[in-house]
């Protein structure tokens, strides 16, 4: 329940807010009454729908003639029902939401947490789908109205006492609660104890680190949340009447007039009407509103006040309340001819609450047509020919046994009729003095009509029941016309699908808005079976986009089978952690989520004896290349001393040639003759190289010499001169 945003000014008034332009109840009343012509068209499109859906439909016959009406259409919504909720059932996580940018992840991930979490424990998500789904199945049109409930009570809980103490010990916490406080404000607020954030603070004012010690408790009063939550419905069609000038697009609706059942109890715990004790039950009462529909059709009444059912109109539209020509989003609710609520849209949209699901869609019309529309005609002519057949065996004399009247005397036509044993006229055959009536053969041609409408059926609505009206064989008796007959069937299943997925989209963002207004601050919310995670309503209101997860048996039949193919076409050579991949997501598609999750998380333990295999391998391979590496350095030292000795041997050989040539030079002089001039010459040079250095040595010595004596001369001057 949304509390109250308006201002009121006294319930006695004709005007029950203080805006410049209300409207009256008048002018409220008016556009009901302008609309009604339109739903009315409409509701008698649906009753003649459902009808026929029920197989209520009158027979003229003559006594004694069937009356039966074969139940073809529903039949084929049977068929639907399951087809088109299981997409939506067969997985817990109904939405996905995306980010617009990066910085949105982790809120968007939040919000689907918190979506999920709410269809699956807060709200009847199989029973919402199951109504959800047929009502478009048998109606053609599905009108969701969502709201917001809330309650909460006041209770006596225990609070603990505490006084700080100084502790020098606990500085190692207080350093760690400054570095998360510094790093992740966010967490220190939502982790941290009050209790230890005051100490904190005392430690940081006063340099001492303090801690807090419990002392007592003391009991006070304390506000509990009991429903905090959105509500969602689906609407009766007969209650809903839609601005007939919408041209199909509900965004563009005026005003949307929802009546429902209530009562006084249930108005005045509601806690956001007034006048209510101007209300007048007896003209407010279900039976005395012709144009709103009882859901119990019983005449079972209340007596009493608080508990008698009346019928509360409720308007959702826009109006000038402002007198400058704009109009704002507001929301009134009447009962007979009392104002009880006037206010302005108190949802964060500013929009209708309401989500509009056309089944088979008509252009320029709010509502849609169901299948029944389409194969109506097929139901009345199988009924036509199913009452015929009927009549022929019915009025057959099944069992019965005749007989000429001279075959038998009188004694033995007793004997006849008791089982006994009995003796004809001679003068009588008996093979044709007796007769016993039999069914008749139901002529081929009743058998083909029926075959004939049965297979235009199927055609007509894609729903491939137990009669063999899709098949390949329109199309060819091969394997293409086969696929191409299925593929039109899935196709046209896939297109209801995808509008009912997008009405369930539809009202996500509208949750996702409310949830970010109404929810309160750092309210916990439980989404696993051990993980709370912990929602701040600034972070619910971020522009996301919601995806939601839907899927067929068929899809996930063929996807399963593509990616069984790819894993078997790759073998061995793929990776352990690709492999695993594939087959969770296999398992996925298979419907089994717990499998899936253990293959996710599967981490294979190694074989001892292999793991001491590997690890004896590995050692093996170091000492090989350990190997390998000295016998390189090895090489690379006996490179150095072949190389050194190339260079000795070189040396060797060039001192070889060099004495080689010596000797052949030796020879040759001395076989010319040079070798005797040559000696001599070279003593003649060695003689004057002996001079030269004698002549060398003595010209030193006497420079010596000469130097000393000049160096004695000049120690010798002050003795002579003692005044210099």
């Amino acid at each position: 329940m949304i509390e109250e945003k308006a201002d009121i000014i006294s319930p006695e008034s004709d005007q029950i807010v203080d805006w410049e332009n209300p409207p009256t109840l008048e002018d409220l009343k008016q556009d009901l009454t302008e609309a009604t012509s339109s739903h009315s068209a409409h509701e008698v499109e649906v009753d003649t729908w459902l009808n026929a859906l029920n197989g209520n439909q009158v027979i003229k016959a003559k006594k004694g003639r069937s009356k039966i009406v074969p139940k073809l259409i529903r039949k084929q919504a049977e068929w639907r029902y399951s087809s088109l909720s299981d997409p939506f059932l067969n997985t817990d996580e109904l939405f996905n939401t995306y980010p617009r940018t990066f910085e949105d992840k982790a809120n968007a991930s939040q919000n689907g947490q918190v979506l999920n979490y709410q269809f699956s424990s807060k709200l009847n998500k199989t029973k919402f789908i199951d109504e959800y789904v047929r009502t478009g199945v048998d109606e053609g049109t599905v009108v969701i109205k969502l709201g917001w409930e809330y309650a909460d009570e006041t209770i006596e809980v225990p609070v603990p006492d505490f006084e700080f103490q100084q502790t020098p010990d606990a500085g190692q916490i207080h350093q760690q609660l400054h570095g998360m406080m510094q790093q992740s404000p966010e967490q220190f607020q939502t982790e941290v104890p009050p209790e230890m954030q005051q100490a904190h603070q005392m430690t940081m004012q006063g340099g001492v680190p303090v801690v807090p010690v419990q002392v007592g408790s003391h009991m006070e009063e304390q506000t509990k949340i009991v429903r905090n939550q959105p509500t969602i419905d689906v609407c009766d069609y007969r209650n809903v009447v839609i601005d007939p000038t919408c041209k199909g697009d509900l965004d563009r609706a005026e005003f949307i007039i929802y009546s429902f059942d209530t009562s006084m109890s249930e108005l005045e715990k509601d806690g956001r009407y007034i006048n209510l004790d101007h209300v007048n039950l007896e003209s407010g009462s279900a039976l005395a509103q012709e144009d709103h529909s009882i859901e119990d059709d019983s005449n079972f009444t209340f007596k009493d006040k608080p508990r008698k059912k009346i019928v509360a109109y409720e308007y959702w539209g826009y109006w000038d309340i402002n007198d400058t020509g704009v109009v704002e989003p507001i929301v009134a609710t009447w009962i007979g001819d009392t104002l009880i609520r006037m206010e302005e849209n108190p949802f964060p949209d500013k929009k209708l609450p309401f989500v509009l699901v056309q089944y088979l869609p008509k252009r320029n019309s709010v509502y849609g047509e169901p299948d029944g529309v389409l194969i109506e005609d097929n139901q009345k002519i199988v009924g036509a020919v199913t009452r015929g057949m009927i009549d022929i065996i019915g009025r057959s004399a099944n069992g019965q046994v005749g007989s000429r009247k001279d075959a038998l005397d009188t004694v033995n036509a007793r004997k006849f009729k008791n089982g006994e044993d009995y003796t004809f006229n001679s003068n009588v055959d008996p093979r044709q003095a007796f007769h016993m009536g039999t069914y008749p053969e139901i002529p081929n041609s009743a058998m083909n009509m029926l075959s004939l409408q049965n297979n235009e059926a199927e055609s007509l609505t894609g729903v491939k029941a137990f009669s063999s009206g899709i098949s390949g064989a329109a199309l060819g008796d091969t394997a293409t016309g086969i696929r191409s007959a299925l593929d039109a069937t899935s196709k046209r299943e896939l297109g209801i699908l995808r509008r009912l997925a997008n009405g369930i989209t539809q009202v996500g963002r509208k949750i996702i808005s409310m949830n970010a207004e109404f929810l309160d601050d750092q309210e916990i919310i439980r989404i696993t079976n051990d993980e709370m995670v912990e929602i701040n309503r600034d972070d619910l209101g971020g522009d996301y986009d919601i995806k939601l997860s839907i899927s067929t048996p068929e899809e996930d039949n063929q996807r399963a089978e593509q990616l069984a193919f790819m894993l078997q076409t790759m073998g061995n050579s793929m990776p352990q952690d690709m492999s695993q991949m594939i087959l969770a997501d296999i398992a996925k598609l298979r419907n089994m989520p717990t499998l899936a999750h253990k293959i996710e998380n599967f981490q294979p333990q190694p074989d001892p004896m292999q793991q001491q295999k590997v690890q004896l391998e590995m050692q093996l391979l170091q000492a090989q290349i350990a190997n390998e590496t000295a016998k390189a350095q090895e090489n690379q030292v006996d490179v150095g001393l072949k190389q050194a000795k190339t260079v000795t041997e070189e040396a060797k050989a060039r001192a070889m040639h060099s004495g080689a040539d010596l000797q052949d030079l030796d020879f040759v002089s001395k076989e010319s003759g040079v070798d005797d001039v040559n000696q001599e010459e070279r003593m003649k040079l060695g003689h004057q190289q002996a001079m030269e250095q004698k002549e060398f040595d003595r010209r030193k010595d006497l420079d010596s010499k000469t130097f000393d004596a000049m160096l004695n001369k000049e120690s010798e001057v002050p003795q002579q001169y003692p005044g210099l």
